[in-house]
């Protein structure tokens, strides 16, 4: 439900056309108990041409790792999105995918999805997992992309094994951060084990023995 200055914007018109639109029945409101229009996302739709199986798409894939993008993972990630994209229906408008932390909040990859949604050249942002996008605070960028009326849809909502390791690689990145602040240069000894847990868990993975059957 949108109001209808968020409906003009979204559908390129200035706010006193929808209440044209209203008074003449071009478009179907309803009224809360305040009295105040909402414009069902339907309408908006349907004035835009738009049926389910037309909506703009947007897919988003990462990984974290140098590793992982060795490996294929995120060429397989892109390969199911754009064929989840396909078996949908919609229009493919955007592959948009990146090597960076899903707790860094300065990536290029997020901000084009953002500058796509503003411009309104989307519907929809097709992700694996919830993950993906943000690996803290996923219902703060769901917000921002329900403000410029696109949705966010999930492939799958159980975790990969690789999601798992992702989570734990960023949990001792954190450590690492903590530990520096905490202990400064005279604990560098410290550091070091912790960066160098942080590298077993990125060759192993959490759960693996390595070679000095440390789990």
């Amino acid at each position: 439900m949108y109001s209808p200055a968020k409906a003009a914007k979204l559908l390129g018109v200035c706010t006193k056309t929808i209440h044209r639109w209203d008074k003449a029945g071009r478009i179907k409101t309803i009224r809360t108990p305040t009295n105040q229009r909402r414009i069902p996302e339907s309408e908006i739709r349907r004035i835009k041409g738009l049926s389910e199986n037309s909506l703009r798409c947007a897919v988003y894939a990462r990984v974290s790792t140098q590793k992982q993008l060795k490996n294929g993972n995120l060429q397989r990630q892109k390969e199911r999105l754009v064929s989840a994209v396909k078996e949908k229906g919609y229009n493919l408008v955007s592959v948009v995918s990146e090597q960076a932390s899903g707790l860094n909040e300065n990536r290029r990859g997020l901000k084009k999805l953002f500058k796509l949604a503003s411009k309104n050249e989307i519907d929809v942002v097709l992700v694996e997992f919830k993950d993906r996008l943000a690996r803290f605070g996923y219902s703060y960028i769901e917000e921002v992309f329900k403000t410029h009326g696109v949705k966010i849809e999930l492939l799958e909502q159980k975790e990969t094994r690789d999601a798992t390791q992702e989570l734990v690689q960023d949990m001792m990145a954190i450590i690492a951060v903590f530990a520096a602040r905490l202990y400064g240069a005279r604990s560098k000894k410290f550091r070091q084990k912790v960066k160098q847990a942080m590298r077993e868990v990125m060759d192993y993975g959490p759960g693996q023995k390595n070679d000095k059957g440390r789990v």
